[in-house]
């Protein structure tokens, strides 16, 4: 046995001699609420945020359902079925509409009223690869399924889980 080997032995039992675990719980504990005393006083950059807000206020309206500005892809993800042989509300040929979808609030520009639109994924076809839109206003966070559109929605129908394009249907009006 070396000496590097023999003194970590004698600090091990020498500590484990003058330390009970109650202790070892204790010191641990201190640490873990002085720390979350400290971090929220922690600067953090919210330069994205405010330029992405920018970006925003900058965009206009599109009345081309191809368009990712088109007012209905407020809140979508995925690619758009009116690029890929079908239409903002109608699935492709070959495919079929995921039995579950998210919901997002939706300004219409025109009539200035909020509609409630359903987000479905067209299921059956591989990706479509045309129109990616991203765009994630009022987004929730993953724990809130109804309203989080990066999830596989094929994955509710049973014969297909291959995602193809993303529909926009208006299901009514909020209030």
């Amino acid at each position: 046995m070396n000496w590097f080997d023999r003194m970590s032995e004698r600090a091990a039992r020498k500590m484990a001699h003058t330390t009970s675990r109650r202790s070892a719980l204790r010191s641990i504990g201190r640490v873990l609420v002085g720390s979350a005393l400290a971090l929220p006083v922690l600067p953090f950059d919210r330069s994205g945020t405010a330029h992405a807000a920018e970006l925003g206020k900058g965009k206009q309206s599109s009345d081309d359902p191809t368009s990712c500005e088109y007012w209905r892809y407020c809140a979508l993800d995925g690619y758009l079925c009116s690029c890929c042989g079908g239409s903002v509300n109608q699935c492709p040929p070959g495919t079929e509409a995921s039995k579950v979808s998210w919901i997002g609030t939706c300004h219409n520009p025109k009539d200035g009223v909020d509609y409630l639109i359903s987000y479905n994924d067209c299921c059956g076809k591989t990706s479509c690869g045309r129109c990616l839109c991203n765009t994630n206003e009022r987004e929730r966070p993953g724990y809130r399924m109804g309203v989080h559109n990066d999830i596989n929605w094929c994955m509710g129908n049973s014969n297909s889980t291959m995602f193809h394009c993303t529909t926009g249907t208006i299901v009514g009006v909020a209030e």
